[in-house]
């Protein structure tokens, strides 16, 4: 019996680009590609009604980048591997796109066969990305597992409603925090609405008055 071709779904907004990258997928024996959408929102759609293997994600969408999109179709698929296709090597998106469940990634300007390379290795598990992501990724988790045994403030809220509201105690505003998050700006609003609803607080300025006596935002 033959081996089954990796499923793929190819996301980036530019619609050129895409479809170049299926040809070349389709071309391959080992791959097939069974969906294709130009935002992260359509990412998220057609994750839920063609299943892939492997997902190729570009990082920089309109509407909701490929970070957050990963961020949402990780919380539902975690088997689902994702790599990030990107122009440059940028440390820290792509260290974000680490941290949101992405596998690896794949430079636009690769080579056919370092784009099936890295979708073979990722369909089959492993995770691929650069020595100094590596460092940056064994740091975080090494924090992580450090605050998990300190007492943390507010415990009502959630990871990302903490980190929204540190921000916000920095003095950042909700367009900073979105960039700062990779999230959208709508995204944070509705985290702050959130914050609100759970600290009970009625505005802005009473809810960075608490995080700040809380310690949160000291080291903004």
């Amino acid at each position: 019996m033959s081996k089954q071709p990796i499923r793929i779904l190819v996301v980036d907004d530019h619609k050129l680009f895409r479809e170049g990258l299926i040809a070349l997928l389709n071309a391959a024996p080992e791959t097939a590609v069974v969906g294709e959408a130009g935002t992260g929102a359509e990412a998220i759609a057609q994750t839920k009604a063609t299943t892939p293997d492997v997902i190729l994600m570009d990082i920089q969408m309109p509407d909701m980048n490929g970070i957050e999109a990963t961020r949402h179709i990780m919380a539902d698929q975690s088997n689902i591997g994702v790599i990030m296709l990107t122009m440059l090597e940028d440390d820290d998106s792509l260290f974000a796109a680490m941290c949101a469940g992405a596998r690896g990634y794949i430079l636009k300007g690769a080579d056919k066969a370092e784009v099936m390379q890295t979708v073979t290795a990722v369909a089959e598990g492993q995770a691929l990305f650069g020595p100094a992501i590596a460092s940056r990724l064994t740091t975080f988790f090494q924090k992580g597992a450090q605050m998990e045994t300190a007492i943390v403030p507010f415990p009502d809220l959630t990871d990302r409603e903490r980190e929204v509201l540190t921000l916000m105690a920095q003095g950042l505003n909700n367009s900073d925090i979105a960039t700062r998050l990779y999230i959208t700006s709508k995204t944070v609003s509705n985290h702050i609405s959130s914050i609100f609803n759970k600290l009970q607080v009625a505005d802005r300025a009473q809810v960075i008055v608490k995080a700040r006596d809380a310690g949160l935002g000291q080291n903004g």
